[in-house]
């Protein structure tokens, strides 16, 4: 893991925690080096999951949460991840802003 490139995925790691905080203890456990047994089968299991999205009891939301944990012990994802993850965020954060101007709030 280069330092630079966890780092900013222990970032996203964080995000996610406090944006879903009952999901905290799990993702601390899950991000621990002893938990890798348990990751990896977990993120291949999810990204499949995202993949057969069409069916009824699983959905897209999947292949990114697999892909994450996966780069945990894959480098080599980590750097694709983290820019398309704060892509992302910023195309968020422009829709949120243009909604805002064309809905105004009483």
């Amino acid at each position: 893991m280069t330092d630079k490139e966890g780092a900013r995925l222990n970032r996203q790691f964080d995000k996610i925690g406090k944006a879903v905080p009952a999901a905290t203890g799990f993702l601390s456990w899950i991000r621990r080096p002893s938990s890798r047994i348990v990751r990896i089968p977990l993120g291949i299991v999810l990204v499949l999951g995202g993949v057969f999205s069409i069916l009824p009891f699983l959905g897209l939301w999947m292949l990114p949460l697999g892909l994450f944990l996966l780069a945990l012990d894959l480098p080599f994802l980590q750097g694709p991840l983290n820019r398309l993850s704060f892509w992302v965020q910023r195309k968020w954060t422009n829709w949120q802003r243009s909604r805002k101007k064309k809905d105004p709030s009483p």
